[in-house]
């Protein structure tokens, strides 16, 4: 009633007007800082999309991409032969690689196959059908149809082993492909199997762990 009137700008409206405004009530323009805020504007969808990229080293052009994948193809090959050659089971290649597969290559190099011997006398069979009277021809041809019958016998045991095995030590894992991963094997001369065999000497006895 007496006294100066108060100023419009000083009245509880003006104060939370200007609060809106970013202004203090007497004009001057203030920073407004939340408590706890992080002090800047939040970044857009695709600034922070475009910061979360990472940048991706391509190769110059087509033929070093081709160089340099042939050199990480070298580079397994020959970690692979090396591991094949030391019996290393961490660095096998897949075909190799497993319990299943292991046990099949003890079960192999355990016995005398029929089918080992195949490739030396196919040569002696051939040899003879080929340069050999007409009785050595016939010889040889029986001699093939005998190789023959008894690597087929053979087979048969050996798959039947195989399985037999193979289901009483490692009943809760696949053995799919076992058999003519074994097979396979059992053609080779043993001294040039690879992986080389763990087992030394001969017998029918259930292989090692």
């Amino acid at each position: 009633m007496f006294g100066r009137k108060p100023s419009a700008s000083t009245t509880p409206g003006a104060r939370r007007r200007a609060a809106a405004a970013g202004r203090t009530p007497g004009g001057d323009e203030a920073t407004v800082t939340r408590e706890g805020g992080k002090g800047h504007a939040t970044p857009k969808r695709r600034e922070a999309e475009r910061g979360r990229r990472r940048t991706i080293t391509a190769p110059r052009d087509r033929k070093t991409a081709y160089r340099e994948a042939r050199e990480r193809q070298r580079h397994d090959r020959t970690r692979q032969m090396a591991a094949l050659k030391a019996g290393d089971e961490t660095h096998l290649p897949a075909r190799d690689r497993g319990p299943v597969r292991k046990y099949a290559r003890d079960l192999v190099d355990t016995r005398r196959s029929v089918a080992e011997f195949f490739l030396p006398l196919a040569l002696v069979i051939l040899g003879l059908t080929w340069f050999g009277t007409a009785q050595m021809k016939l010889f040889g041809g029986s001699l093939w149809l005998a190789l023959v019958l008894l690597i087929i016998l053979d087979s048969f045991v050996l798959g039947f082993r195989l399985r037999r095995g193979l289901a009483r030590s490692l009943p809760d894992v696949s053995h799919r492909g076992a058999t003519i991963y074994a097979l396979m094997r059992s053609m080779q001369i043993r001294r040039f199997r690879l992986p080389p065999p763990r087992i030394k000497g001969r017998g029918f006895r259930r292989p090692s762990s």
